[in-house]
């Protein structure tokens, strides 16, 4: 039988990183909880071995389960009836597959019946099982949603609603209206607090609310009366199954069909508020949407793994002029191309992953009993790491993901415009990831701190002194001279000091930053394992040649050009 995990010995390469060993012990603290639960590891080697069975039942399942029915599931789609949604039949086929061998709660603590894994093999996870359908990931990875009431709920909430999540009922997080998409200081959904009940209930609409008919809810709304910014917002908990909420609508989509998105009308729906007021916005939306922008960076790199194995499949066995077309310069370019920028975005994300985990798993800890000195150093360097790689995480893979399922399409030629194949659903399936969860413009400005400050050099100086075989030395002297470029171009900007200026070349920053941090992740993963060096080199002359392009750009213009770019 097929296996989605198997099948892809990058995931296991990732896997076992040696950034995992403290990631596990932190995570498990030391083991403690091999005491109270049977299926808690009792060393490194255990809770590894764990991980990677977890794995092969998922790549099981979107091998044989949820990679068959994508097709069913695109042409046929949820259906809005007066239960509010119902799944197609191969959503409900593969949700009830992964919920049957325990594949919801993954990251919650086993007190709360999860299993209690790191953020690295979640986002394996996600990344295969959107490998197998990028519009179901969206039902079962919004999960994560969870690790948001685990961080800052109340501790009746916590055990209210998260074994629930654990033994498989879905999420929703509400946060987009008809005039607040990437723009959430307008959100104007009510919420009114009932003194006699001790109750708070909500009023208004939501749209393109992924999964909108979820079991659990997490809500922003307008708790304070008179405010207009996000000062005023809180988050709130909703229970489906409190009632309060009809579905208006589902949205007739480009791609990721068998995902809902729904119109939602709130009318006195009791909910419960999540932590303090007025922090919804500043504080718990910042977090739930990273941990969502980091599921968007998965979605993107399995989509770029299925569209990659579409076009080499397509190349293998079409042929033209009496020889597979694999063999034409042309077509092996691109392949190359893909699978180089496949393995770097890959790289990427786990980099980003493992900043994530080693953040997350010391705030959990400092909850907990007062953290040492070095380990809030560790936590606050690794917190700036995460901020910073995941807006680049998520804008980097998007947009490399829609570059790949055009680049497959294009080999298929006319056929991958034909639903014949699988790459015309591909196709669309990409297209939304560099829009939501902040379109890649937006995370270019969540990005661009991280050049202007400094901190993406920080990082790339650190991979630079980083011990490498005498075989790699000529890969590091490429990124080091594509390094003072990116130098020079952020030397001229910050001296300049114009914030439209900044604004106007910060994507050209930003993918700089991008691409010399992927060629040395692509370094050191090449020290650990030779098979990535055609990966490497490939990937380094393409990236070269971009980033000069980018500081040429950069150092010919001036503040004056920025006119010739508007609209009159």
């Amino acid at each position: 039988m097929d296996n989605f995990y198997l099948d892809n010995p990058e995931l296991k390469f990732h896997l076992t990183h040696p950034l995992m060993k403290k990631i596990v012990a932190l995570k498990e603290r030391d083991f403690k909880d091999k005491d109270n639960y049977d299926y808690a590891p009792i060393d490194f080697e255990d809770a590894m071995d764990s991980y990677q069975k977890v794995l092969e039942i998922v790549g099981d399942i979107c091998a044989n389960i949820v990679g068959p029915n994508a097709e069913g599931v695109d042409q046929e789609g949820p259906v809005h009836d007066k239960n509010g949604v119902t799944y197609a039949k191969g959503t409900q086929e593969n949700l009830d597959a992964l919920i049957k061998a325990g594949l919801m709660g993954i990251t919650l603590p086993r007190e709360f019946e999860g299993l209690n894994f790191p953020i690295v093999p979640y986002t394996m996870a996600a990344d295969i099982v959107s490998r197998a359908d990028a519009g179901f990931v969206n039902i079962w990875g919004l999960q994560d949603c969870a690790e948001t009431i685990h961080e800052f709920a109340s501790d009746e909430q916590k055990t209210k609603y998260l074994p629930r999540v654990s033994r498989g009922e879905t999420m929703a997080m509400d946060l987009t209206e008809p005039d607040a998409g990437s723009d959430l200081q307008r959100v104007m959904l009510k919420a009114n607090y009932n003194e006699q009940e001790d109750q708070w209930y909500l009023n208004g609409v939501k749209r393109f609310i992924t999964n909108g008919d979820g079991d659990i809810s997490l809500v922003l709304a307008r708790s304070e009366d008179g405010t207009v910014d996000g000062r005023g917002l809180s988050m709130f908990i909703y229970d489906k199954a409190s009632k309060g909420v009809t579905v208006r609508r589902i949205e007739h989509k480009m791609g990721i069909i068998g995902s809902p998105t729904c119109e939602l009308v709130f009318k006195n729906a009791k909910a419960e508020l999540v932590g303090d007021r007025k922090l919804g916005l500043i504080k718990y939306v910042m977090s739930l949407m990273n941990g969502a922008r980091l599921g968007i960076a998965a979605q993107s790199v399995g989509i770029a793994e299925a569209a990659y194995r579409e076009a080499l499949t397509y190349a293998e066995e079409r042929e033209q002029f009496g020889k597979p077309i694999i063999q034409f310069p042309a077509v092996y370019e691109i392949l190359t191309t893909m699978k180089a920028k496949l393995d770097a975005c890959r790289s990427l994300l786990y980099e980003t992953a493992r900043f994530v985990d080693i953040y997350k798993t010391y705030t959990h800890i400092a909850e907990e009993r007062t953290l040492e000195k070095e380990e809030r150093n560790e936590m606050k360097k690794y917190q700036k790491l995460a901020d910073i790689y995941t807006p680049l995480a998520k804008g980097i893979s998007s947009e490399l993901c829609n570059q790949m399922a055009y680049d497959s399409l294009q080999i298929h030629g006319g056929s991958g415009f034909m639903k014949d194949y699988p790459i015309e659903r591909i196709y669309r399936d990409a297209r939304i990831t560099s829009i939501y969860e902040g379109t890649t413009q937006l995370q270019v400005v969540a990005a661009i701190r991280g050049v202007t400050a400094g901190g993406y050099l920080k990082q790339i100086n650190e991979y630079e002194n980083s011990e490498i075989k005498p075989e790699l030395q000529n890969y590091r002297r490429m990124l080091v001279g594509m390094t003072e470029e990116y130098e020079d171009a952020v030397d001229k900007i910050n001296n300049i000091g114009d914030s439209e200026f900044t604004d106007f070349h910060a994507r050209r920053l930003v993918e700089m930053a991008g691409n010399i941090i992927m060629g040395y992740l692509l370094i050191l993963d090449t020290e650990r394992d030779h098979n990535y060096w055609k990966s490497t080199e490939v990937f380094l002359k393409v990236a070269r040649g971009e980033n000069k392009g980018k500081a040429e750009f950069i150092r010919y213009s001036n503040v004056n050009d920025l006119g010739k770019f508007k609209k009159e």
